[in-house]
C-alpha cells in the first residue's frame, strides 16, 4: 500500500493563510520565502563542511597507517594520532546522520518537493524554420493569410504594457512567436506613423522589439522560439544596465527606420497621386497641359491666363513661323487649344486652306471642364 502521510507535512510560502490587514501578504510570502531559502543555503554549507573534515580525516588515517604499516617514526605516537583520528570520524558520522534526520523531519515546501527528471531536452530540428525553403511569393502569401487570421489577437499583443502580460499572453498563444508576427508589428507601426500617432507606433515599436529579440536568440541556439519565451523576458525584467541600455537603443533606432520608411511611403504615394493627375490631364496628343503652359514664353502664357485670342494671334504673328506652328501644335496636344473643324487644321498651309480663301486656321480656347471648341 502506498503511503500517502508524507504529502500532509508541506511548507508553502504563498498559501493562503489569513493575514493582518495592515500586513502586505505578497511582501509576507516573499519573505517567507526568502527565509527558506536561506535555512536550505545554510544546511547545504553544513554538509559540505562535514564532507570536507570527513575526506581530510580519511587522507590522514591513510597516511597514518602507512607510516605504521612502515615502522616510520615513534610508532605510540602514531598509534595515538590514529586513534584520535577514528574518534574524529566517528564525531563526523554522528553529525552527517544527525544533519540527515533534521533534513528528513523538514516539511516539503515548492523547492524540494521536485526535481528534475531530466537534465537534457531534445528538439526536432527538422521542424525549426521551416519557411525558410519558401519562395518570396510563397512567403508573401503565407504572410496575408497570419494577419487574416490573427490580426486581432496581434493587435491585442501589441497594444500591451507590461512585461509579465506580454510573457502570459504569448504563453498562451505560442503560435504568436515567429516571424510573421514580427512583420505584421513592423507594417502596423509604419501605418501608424503615416497617420501622425507617433506615441502608439512607439508603444507598438517596443513589443516588436521585444519579438525580433525572442527570434534573434532562437535564431542563435538554433532552436525554436517559443523555447526562448521564458529566458527573454526574465532577463529583460532583471536586466543589467548595459543590457537595459542596448535594449533601449535598439529599439529608439528601429522607431528611426520606422520614421523615415513612412516618410519614403508618403513621398511615394504623392508622386502616385500626382502621375495619376498627370494622365488623367493628358491632351489628345499625349502632352500634359502643366508641363506644356510652363514652357510656354511669358506672352503666350498671358494669353492664355487671359483667354484673349486677339492677343494670342497678335503674339503668333510676331513670332518666327516654325517657332509659332511648334508651341500651337503643343498646346493642341496637351487640349489646351482644340482647332475649329470647320475653318481647317493647324498644319495645313494657307493657300490650301478648306474656304481656299487662304485665311489662317482659327483656335478656339477650350473652357475648364470641356473638351469641345467653342462655336463661332
Amino acid at each position: 500500500m502506498v503511503d500517502y502521510s508524507k504529502w500532509k507535512n508541506i511548507e508553502i510560502s504563498d498559501d493562503e493563510d489569513e493575514t493582518h490587514p495592515n500586513i502586505d501578504t505578497p511582501s509576507l510570502f516573499r519573505w517567507r520565502h526568502q527565509a527558506r531559502v536561506e535555512r536550505m543555503e545554510e544546511q547545504q554549507r553544513e554538509q559540505q563542511k562535514l564532507l570536507a573534515k570527513k575526506q581530510e580525516a580519511e587522507q590522514k588515517a591513510r597516511e597514518l597507517k602507512g607510516k605504521l604499516e612502515k615502522k616510520e617514526g615513534n610508532l605510540d605516537e602514531l598509534k595515538k594520532s590514529l586513534e584520535e583520528l577514528e574518534r574524529e570520524q566517528n564525531r563526523v558520522r554522528k553529525q552527517e546522520e544527525e544533519l540527515r534526520k533534521k533534513e528528513k523531519m523538514q516539511p516539503w515546501n515548492v523547492d524540494t518537493i521536485s526535481k528534475d527528471g531530466f537534465q537534457k531536452t531534445v528538439i526536432n530540428k527538422s521542424a525549426i524554420n521551416k519557411k525558410e525553403d519558401l519562395t518570396e511569393d510563397q512567403k508573401e502569401l503565407n504572410l496575408k493569410e497570419f494577419i487574416k487570421k490573427y490580426e486581432k489577437v496581434m493587435k491585442e499583443y501589441g497594444m500591451m504594457r507590461k512585461y509579465e502580460d506580454s510573457k502570459k499572453f504569448l504563453r498562451d498563444n505560442h503560435y504568436l512567436v515567429c516571424e510573421d508576427t514580427a512583420n505584421y508589428l513592423v507594417i502596423w507601426c509604419i501605418e501608424l506613423e503615416m497617420q501622425d500617432k507617433h506615441e502608439l507606433m512607439a508603444h507598438v515599436a517596443h513589443q516588436c522589439i521585444c519579438m525580433q529579440y525572442i527570434l534573434d536568440i532562437a535564431k542563435q541556439l538554433d532552436v525554436d522560439p517559443r523555447a526562448c519565451l521564458e529566458s527573454f523576458f526574465q532577463r529583460i525584467q532583471v536586466a543589467e544596465p548595459e543590457y537595459k541600455n542596448q535594449f533601449l537603443a535598439e529599439i529608439e533606432a528601429f522607431k528611426e527606420r520606422i520614421r523615415k520608411r513612412a516618410q519614403e511611403k508618403i513621398q511615394k504615394a504623392i508622386e502616385e497621386q500626382e502621375e495619376e493627375e498627370r494622365k488623367a490631364r493628358l491632351g489628345p496628343g499625349g502632352l500634359d497641359p502643366v508641363e506644356v503652359f510652363e514652357s510656354l514664353p511669358k506672352e503666350l502664357q498671358t494669353c492664355f491666363e487671359t483667354r484673349d485670342i486677339a492677343m494670342l494671334q497678335e503674339v503668333m504673328s510676331k513670332l518666327p513661323e516654325e517657332e509659332a506652328r511648334y508651341h500651337l501644335k503643343r498646346c493642341i496636344d496637351s487640349g489646351m487649344w482644340v482647332p475649329d473643324g470647320k475653318k481647317g487644321v493647324l498644319d495645313m498651309p494657307p493657300e490650301e486652306s478648306a474656304d481656299g480663301e487662304g485665311a489662317e486656321p482659327i483656335y478656339v480656347s477650350v473652357p475648364e471642364g470641356e473638351q469641345q471648341p467653342e462655336k463661332k
